[in-house]
């Protein structure tokens, strides 16, 4: 008896996803046959990969060490049989799978238009899409396309910046009305700012000023984890946001927020595009990278790469 292919992306599905009825609806099939299948590799391998215990799975160490060694092997080895399959030029319909991960607001105010196009126009091809805020181990979690907003800040992926945003900061009318406007970074300290969960303040409210950045205090007592949620409590008038300017591009357009402290200069936000390193490079993970930074470069809210 010997292991197939199929009993590796099984055993990798439930590893990413923790359980056999995630990785059984994942797959398209029933749980019975995904619990024989990790079965029957575990025989064909002379070990145990998870310990059982009331309906409930948890990987062994050696499932762990497997996992990290299987997956980008698993990877590379789809990418060279669609080389070969479809040509370098990428002339053949493109087929297969990808699963891509982006940060919630921006996937869905941006990212879903254009990918629905590119779906469009290979209808053979099968996306899979998780739109979260959280920072997601791209290789670990089983993604073949990541979207990073800001820097990639791991170097053990491969990364292509798309376009770049620069935040901004901003209020509503009526609570620069009753508060007055910070006129420099050090008057932010006057006033209650509205915190994103997932990154710090200090991270978060950067200024360039001197040649360098600066970090300023702020406080507040208002914290989310949702860029659009954080957009809506400033246009209540409950303090000042500083949000990519694809997140408030609309609400400014329309003066439910009014821009502040515009003569000073934020960070460059990159918009990237990572990847776990693969060669040979499949064909439709570089024609997908390829396709949305042609769309962002014409974007009226980002800038060219």
């Amino acid at each position: 008896m010997r292991y197939d292919l199929d009993q590796i992306e099984t055993f990798l599905a439930v590893m990413e996803l923790g359980t056999v009825t995630a990785a059984a609806a994942r797959l398209n099939l029933s749980k019975s046959v995904i619990s024989k299948r990790i079965s029957d590799f575990e025989t064909v391998i002379g070990a145990a990969l998870f310990k059982r215990n009331a309906g409930r799975i948890t990987p062994t160490e050696a499932a762990i060490r497997l996992s990290e060694r299987l997956r980008p092997a698993l990877s590379e080895l789809v990418a060279a049989t669609e080389s070969a399959a479809w040509g370098m030029d990428g002339a053949a319909s493109l087929r297969g799978s990808l699963a891509i991960a982006a940060p919630m607001t921006f996937g869905t105010m941006y990212l879903t238009p254009v990918l629905a196009r590119f779906a469009a126009a290979h209808p053979a091809l099968e996306l899979r899409v998780d739109y979260d805020d959280r920072l997601r181990d791209i290789t670990r979690d089983g993604f073949d396309l990541g979207i990073r907003v800001g820097n990639a800040r791991d170097g053990a992926l491969m990364a292509r910046k798309l376009c770049e945003d620069r935040p901004v900061v901003v209020a509503s009318p009526a609570y620069l009305e009753r508060a007055g406007i910070p006129a420099t970074p050090a008057d932010l300290a006057q006033h209650p700012v509205i915190g994103y969960s997932h990154v710090p303040n200090a991270q978060i409210w950067q200024f360039k000023q001197g040649g360098r950045m600066i970090s300023p205090a702020v406080n507040g007592r208002l914290t989310l984890n949702n860029g659009e949620a954080i957009r809506d409590m400033a246009v209540e008038g409950l303090g000042l946001a500083m949000l990519p300017g694809f997140i408030v591009a609309r609400a400014l357009a329309d003066g439910r927020l009014v821009r502040v402290l515009q003569d000073v200069e934020s960070r460059v936000m990159p918009i990237m595009a990572v990847w776990p390193p693969v060669s040979p490079m499949p064909i439709k993970l570089r024609m997908l990278i390829d396709y949305l930074a042609a769309e962002f470069a014409v974007s009226d809210w980002c800038g060219a790469e």
